[in-house]
């Protein structure tokens, strides 16, 4: 893992190298760059593949105690990163957290060439569905998230619709969700950073605004969207691409929101085309 200092604290990463055009895989609440490690292989060929763990729980290095780890907030350590490492005309793809899209919103979408959205929070859905909800009612009481993440060591908990059975269709292998949870079951500072982003969800007006303003953005989008989805509504996904004015959308089967856990082959064959169609916009 490299490692860059951003003004929140210490960010982990890897990086693929290579001379390719460049592509940055962002993962969601409670898991790591691991997310992604079935699709990478497919896409390292022909991309420089960059994968940073960002502050939300599955990181090992917790942040500064006066770190803005809200939504916007975190959102805002990825431009940041991105400048860290001078990544220019990027193609960013999402899954399960959608923070990132306010980047159109905030001003701070200047490296961005490409979007790749695949089944995540839009629109006011932060934290998503049940599993969000559940995260928000631990989230605001004394000891709650600690209270919520020992009891997922007990890996049949783990498949319940408030925590993650309704985030794959498959169960992630275990161990690769003990290694997303054992940050947040070792490390002192990291539940404390996950707090702080479940309660800096802005208000709904703002999360609305963030999404419209992703009309603005005139680069090549793929919208990949898991057709089985309990907890990223399929038909966000459609709207999704009807408001971004350059987009293609597509719906995957047999997935729940982890589209990279259910279904990376497919999911790996459209990110691949996407790219070969559009290439990195002209400097």
């Amino acid at each position: 893992m490299a490692r860059v200092l951003l003004s929140a604290g210490t960010v982990e990463y890897t990086d693929s190298g290579g001379d390719g055009p460049v592509v940055v895989l962002l993962h969601g609440v409670a898991m790591d760059g691991t997310l992604w490690r079935s699709v990478v292989p497919s896409l390292t060929p022909d991309h420089r593949v960059v994968v940073p763990t960002l502050p939300l729980g599955g990181h090992r290095t917790p942040m500064r105690e006066d770190a803005d780890l809200s939504v916007a907030g975190v959102a805002g350590l990825v431009a940041e990163f991105l400048e860290a490492l001078d990544l220019r005309d990027v193609a960013l793809a999402v899954n399960d957290w959608g923070g990132a899209l306010a980047l159109v919103a905030l001003g701070r979408d200047e490296r961005i060439g490409r979007l790749v959205i695949t089944s995540c929070e839009a629109f006011d859905n932060f934290p998503p569905g049940l599993p969000g909800a559940n995260l928000v009612r631990s989230a605001k009481v004394p000891g709650g998230l600690r209270l919520a993440f020992a009891a997922l060591r007990w890996r049949p908990l783990r498949r319940l619709p408030m925590t993650w059975g309704w985030m794959s269709k498959r169960p992630v292998e275990p161990e690769v969700m003990d290694a997303w949870f054992r940050p947040a079951w070792t490390t002192p500072g990291v539940l404390r950073d996950l707090r702080r982003y479940v309660l800096g969800v802005p208000p709904k007006a703002e999360l609305l605004r963030w999404t419209d303003a992703l009309a603005g953005f005139t680069g090549p989008a793929l919208v990949a969207w898991a057709a089985e989805d309990k907890v990223m509504p399929p038909a966000h996904g459609r709207r999704l691409a009807e408001i971004l004015p350059n987009a293609r959308h597509v719906e995957i089967a047999d997935s729940y929101t982890l589209l990279p856990e259910d279904q990376p082959e497919v999911l790996a064959a459209h990110i691949g085309s996407f790219l070969r169609d559009t290439g990195p916009r002209p400097g």
